[in-house]
């Protein structure tokens, strides 16, 4: 018989199906995102979760099959190829690594540090970053980076192109802002093709499944980008949840990121990943439900990478 090796493992089918079911009630506090459509007309009781540990154990509750966009999901991931295909200093001349007090959006956070994102999980690093992915045009770098991580991760991830017409519908004022200031600060040559990229790799898209895959990559390393993990994942235990980072670190103690359409993902350092979906957002951009939900699976484990 299998011994098993990871904490995550020994989570029953039903007690994860009961919290599962509370995390979607709790989230009936939540809201949608108004400024993306397509979004704004999600089903907010949908509700889908993966876990995945490390020796091979999986278990997962819900709208598995549902797909849904990265979006800011996403960013780790940029960051990640990144600091692998060009290295750590080409990143981090472009972007910093310190948290940020400020919202995610936030163009007051650019200008009090001058015009240097802050960090690459908000979206002025995040912007920067993309400018920096290889590629002829924005389609090109988003397929460079797509087809990267599906490599790495044996997932299937693809553009979904009704979420990019959706985001494109309404442009986001406050992000050509940001990029303009970068433009100015001169860490960003090109403002046009840095946002048409942030866009399109933001609506990367995919199952529950492909995320926690996606996790996995960063839990188990391998000797080629080990060291590059370990810096992503530190960026995302103190800057994952934007304003909320701190706290969450206090209350979960692990690595994690969320993103606007509801995605959540968190990596367990030597264990495995949880990634969740569900829409409804707090008043910092959180899911609401995948926050319930990850902290009650790292307490009731001591998962805590402080425990």
């Amino acid at each position: 018989m299998k011994t098993s090796t990871s904490k995550l493992s020994s989570l029953q089918p039903e007690q994860l199906a009961t919290w599962a079911t509370e995390a979607i009630n709790r989230s009936n506090s939540g809201q949608l995102p108004a400024y993306i459509p397509l979004l704004a007309r999600a089903d907010r009781q949908r509700f889908a979760v993966q876990i995945m540990a490390i020796d091979g154990h999986f278990l997962n509750w819900g709208s598995i099959a549902q797909t849904f966009p990265l979006m800011s999901v996403v960013k780790p991931f940029v960051l990640l190829y990144l600091l692998c295909e060009l290295g750590e200093k080409a990143v981090f001349d472009c972007v910093g690594c310190e948290p940020s007090e400020m919202p995610f959006n936030s163009l007051t956070q650019l200008e009090t540090d001058k015009g240097k994102p802050r960090n690459p999980m908000i979206n002025s690093g995040a912007i920067a970053l993309a400018s920096l992915i290889p590629g002829e045009n924005a389609v090109e770098r988003c397929q460079n980076l797509r087809t990267w991580l599906n490599q790495q991760a044996n997932s299937q991830l693809f553009v979904d192109e009704l979420m990019l017409d959706s985001v494109n519908a309404m442009p986001n004022q406050n992000n050509w802002d940001i990029a303009l200031a970068m433009v100015e600060s001169g860490y960003l040559q090109n403002s046009e093709i840095a946002l048409e990229t942030y866009n399109r790799v933001c609506c990367l898209s995919g199952t529950v499944e492909d995320l926690a895959k996606l996790g996995m990559v960063l839990v188990n390393g391998g000797e080629a980008i080990g060291e590059n993990c370990r810096t992503v994942k530190a960026l995302m235990a103190t800057c994952g949840l934007y304003e909320a980072s701190g706290r969450l670190a206090l209350r979960v103690g692990l690595p994690a990121k969320s993103g606007v359409s509801g995605a959540l993902l968190s990596v367990i350092p030597g264990e495995g990943a949880i990634a969740s979906y569900s829409p409804p957002l707090n008043k910092e951009g959180n899911s609401v439900g995948g926050l319930f939900l990850l902290e009650k699976i790292a307490k009731t484990l001591r998962l805590s990478v402080f425990d």
